[in-house]
């Protein structure tokens, strides 16, 4: 998670694109350590279910879900089944409808497809598949529309990060194989996206959660977001589904037109795709008929004509700026709807409320990451976490700054929706600046998410010259910050984010109206 923090707009000339399928304007939230658990948002509950708090250092004790699994194989399903059971219910979709939230951003881990797990060697609870689609559907019925997020990836994407299901410092996902893993659990998640009922309200796939920053550390990467564009559409072309702009097309034999699977096998011959797209739809074949024997979607899957006049996907990467060091740049590969995020969150700009609403009115992102192509653009993770004792009445202002700062793109996605309450959280003290639902009782967020309590009150903060900030950032990698979470690592990564602030920012500068 990314701590730096953006300009605000009352002001811009920026139009964000809209896909189809994509709400309007996001205001969302994640629901984080539903199926990915991050012991810090549920310390007490996870120690409750047998998990160990160790400090600093996670790879140390039972802090994740693969070394749960590795402690209790034989009790870890029934455990996480009771944890995925109680943590999302009804009664929280109920809760975010009523609070006008549009969008929910979901973090997977590749495990949920579990013919993906090399068992013995690697271990992860079994099951998740079951509660995914059921939180889908109360989901699809509340109206709230959904985008899937590989947040742990097979191999592991970040040393030494909970978030990645196994807090170690061997990283292996920059390798051929987990790229290939990765690629079959793509194309499960967009065949299920497509047709099963329940994935209906899904409208975007998330390729890579955080990958390193250091692009030196991550060989191939590029091609693996060339290879995830493809095997998306591979599915899509398969189905019938017209892709605006794409340069792919695909035709399949009248003898296969009752059975997607059988469909998706010959698909996986065609030569417009990479080898490595061929070799993941192959493999995905068998482990979609194998969901659609367990969860009841066989017929759909392998006796029914599929062939549909859908909306694509839309294929989601952290944006070009998450990277240093000449990384692959995502909007590079886009074929069809395509769209990018970034994680905000904040430190190091001093101890004071004042020097936090200066830095966000004034760091020059929307419009530089326009420019790069990377548009329509997403804060797909932010909080209202400081680095200082906050009061109510800034936390106030800083909602209503951040909330406006993120509104001149595609929307934001707050981190998380809820947080423990216990001894070990301080009571409320975590949840206040963590907690969405929380920071909502409390009266930092207003009811309406699309409103503000007083946007004015941030012109005080505004800084001159902010056009030649951007320029800067638009020519050179010149500018340093930290970002760091609760239980993350520190490191350093370059800023090349800018936002409008408060001010019309002209076309030649913000790069026209962001069109991908």
């Amino acid at each position: 998670m990314r701590h730096i923090l953006t300009g605000l707009g009352l002001l811009s000339t920026f139009v964000a694109r809209v896909w189809a399928g994509q709400p309007a304007h996001i205001y969302g939230v994640n629901l984080g350590s539903w199926l990915v658990l991050e012991l810090w948002m549920l310390p007490q509950g996870w120690v409750d279910m047998g998990g160990e708090l160790c400090g600093s250092d996670c790879s140390t004790c039972i802090s994740t879900e693969s070394a749960f699994a590795q402690a209790y194989p034989n009790t870890v399903n029934a455990t996480f089944a009771q944890h995925w059971a109680t943590w999302f219910t009804q009664s929280d979709v109920d809760t975010l409808k009523t609070a006008g939230i549009n969008t929910v951003r979901i973090p997977l881990g590749y495990w949920i497809v579990e013919d993906l797990v090399d068992r013995p060697y690697e271990t992860y609870p079994q099951g998740g598949l079951y509660y995914l689609r059921q939180g889908l559907g109360w989901l699809q019925d509340a109206g709230i529309q959904v985008i899937l997020d590989h947040h742990a990836l097979p191999g592991v994407q970040t040393a030494l990060q909970m978030f990645t299901g196994n807090c170690t410092t061997d990283v292996q996902f920059y390798t051929p194989y987990n790229y290939g893993r990765a690629l079959v659990w793509t194309a499960v998640m967009t065949t299920l996206s497509h047709l099963d009922p329940n994935f209906a309200n899904v409208f975007a796939i998330e390729a890579a959660n955080e990958p390193i920053n250091d692009a030196n550390q991550t060989p191939g990467y590029g091609t693996f977001q060339e290879n995830f564009v493809q095997i998306v559409r591979a599915v899509e072309l398969t189905l019938g589904i017209s892709v605006p702009s794409s340069n792919l097309s695909l035709s399949v034999s009248a003898s296969v037109s009752n059975n997607f699977t059988a469909a998706l096998s010959e698909t996986s011959s065609a030569t417009i795709f990479s080898t490595e797209v061929q070799a993941a739809l192959s493999q995905a074949v068998p482990i979609i008929m194998g969901i659609g024997e367990t969860h009841d979607l066989q017929t759909i899957f392998e006796a029914s004509p599929f062939k549909k006049s859908g909306t694509p996907l839309v294929t989601n990467f952290m944006d070009v700026n998450w990277q240093h060091n000449n990384p692959p740049n995502p909007a590079d590969v886009a074929n069809g709807p395509q769209a990018y995020d970034d994680h905000m969150y904040f430190s190091l700009a001093g101890n004071d409320s004042t020097s936090y609403m200066t830095s966000i009115c004034n760091l020059p992102t929307i419009q530089a990451d326009a420019a790069l192509g990377n548009s329509p653009l997403w804060f797909g993770e932010w909080s209202l976490d400081t680095e200082f004792n906050a009061t109510d009445e800034f936390l106030y202002q800083w909602a209503d700054a951040q909330k406006l700062a993120y509104s001149k793109g595609a929307g934001w996605i707050y981190w998380n929706f809820k947080i423990e309450t216990s001894n070990l959280t301080n009571g409320t003290a975590r949840a206040r600046q963590w907690s969405y639902l929380e920071g909502l009782e409390l009266g930092y967020f207003t009811q309406d998410p699309a409103a503000f309590h007083n946007p004015n009150h941030l012109k005080q903060y505004l800084e001159q010259h902010l056009e030649q900030h951007i320029e800067q950032h638009l020519t050179q990698h010149q500018f340093k910050y930290t970002y760091t979470h609760p239980c993350r690592m520190l490191s350093n990564t370059p800023l090349v984010h800018v936002l409008p602030c408060i001010i019309d920012i002209p076309l030649s500068i913000a790069g026209g109206v962001g069109d991908p």
